[in-house]
């Protein structure tokens, strides 16, 4: 996973110099070799380049474009669009569960492998279906990397307030089901809890992505900051469950908010930086959530292993995306300094041009006396 995200600032480059199509196809073949040969390797160690590398580079050079591309395509009602193009990924959170564990036991591990280069096969397809409609600019090809991004103020927080937040935002997707294992036994269907989180993301993703449609501005970004309030209170919820009911509630609110943070990554984006730059904006968004959401992980197993349970682990997974979202308040309040600012340099200016017509109105003469002492002064 941190790899899909670590490579997504290349991606954007590639998007920006090839456009979306090419930059889909070709990541989607990659990831079919990286996974089909992943189906030949019989030890772990050669997993790591095969699926941990070559497939999730490969899947990331397939993801972004599907972001972009949508705003080629529509402007009023984004935040929809993009809640239905998400909400398919939640339709897969809920199916592949179930169907994985039957495939492993049936034809087990490497012809598991083999099936799934199918699903794949499915987005090398679909990527051709990306016919961008947004012209490049002239000069697109002449850069690599589009740093002006960063002279805005509100997409610099935004670029720091999330990767913060998710520091502690993959913990409980994680480690949720060894929890429960620990905590409740491995009777237990931890496969419901899978469920859960997969149907209510996919209803959020849709909810949220239509109200983001009536939501001026940069103001969508108040439902990030809901969400990671949420996400963060409900971490902290698991330790204090008790039974299989409670993590039932936590796991369907989870899965709510999880899919109003995501459904609406793209339309924010678009309002920080314009189309024209959409592409990086959000290709070093992920780049910077990759830190984070591979060391956040690992860092709660190793609170596991110290202190022999979870509890510790998911109470500081609740804190990050709380902080995250705090951070994330700055960035309409700011947006709108901003906007006045410009407004009135540009209302001093016309005042300016005003004031200079006039005095040339009042005294026809003076532009003719100016170039006479400027001819005298030679």
């Amino acid at each position: 996973m941190g790899m899909i995200f670590f490579c997504s600032p290349v991606v954007s480059v590639f998007t920006d110099m090839f456009g979306c199509r090419k930059t889909a196809v070709i990541g989607a073949a990659v990831a079919i070799i990286g996974l089909f040969s992943s189906s030949f390797v019989k030890s772990l160690e050669p997993l790591y380049f095969t699926y941990g590398i070559l497939f999730a580079c490969g899947c990331s050079f397939a993801y972004q474009p599907s972001l972009v591309i949508l705003g080629h395509y529509f402007k009023k009602r984004l935040g929809l669009v993009n809640g239905i193009v998400t909400a398919g990924s939640s339709l897969f959170t809920v199916s592949l569960p179930f169907l994985l564990t039957f495939l492993l036991e049936k034809i087990n591990l490497y012809n598991t492998l083999r099936v799934l280069c199918v699903l794949i096969f499915v987005l090398f397809l679909a990527g051709f279906t990306y016919k961008p409609l947004l012209p490049r600019s002239s000069n697109r090809r002449k850069k690599i990397f589009n740093f002006a991004i960063f002279k805005s103020k509100t997409y610099c927080i935004w670029a720091f307030g999330i990767p913060a937040a998710l520091f502690g935002y993959f913990v409980p997707y994680v480690h949720l089901i060894k929890h429960v294992e620990e905590r409740l036994g491995t009777e237990v269907k931890v496969e419901v809890l899978l469920l859960c989180i997969g149907v209510t993301s996919g209803v959020g993703r849709l909810v949220f992505g239509r109200v983001a449609d009536y939501i001026p501005g940069v103001k969508k970004v108040y439902l990030q900051v809901i969400s990671f309030c949420f996400i963060g209170l409900m971490s902290m919820m698991i330790p204090l469950c008790h039974s299989f009911g409670g993590l039932i509630a936590v796991c369907l609110f989870m899965g709510l908010f999880d899919g109003c943070f995501i459904c609406i990554m793209a339309p924010i984006a678009f309002e920080l930086v314009g189309p024209e730059n959409v592409s990086q904006a959000i290709g070093f968004l992920l780049g910077f959530m990759s830190i984070p959401m591979t060391v956040g992980p690992p860092v709660a197993g190793l609170l596991r292993d110290k202190l022999g349970s979870y509890d510790i682990a998911f109470y500081l997974a609740g804190i990050p995306p709380i902080i995250g979202g705090i951070i994330l308040c700055l960035i309409p309040w700011i947006h709108e300094r901003t906007l006045k600012e410009k407004k009135k340099e540009l209302d001093k200016e016309a005042e300016e041009k005003i004031l200079d017509s006039a005095a040339s109105v009042l005294t026809p003469g003076t532009a003719e006396n100016s170039k006479k002492e400027d001819v005298s002064v030679i």
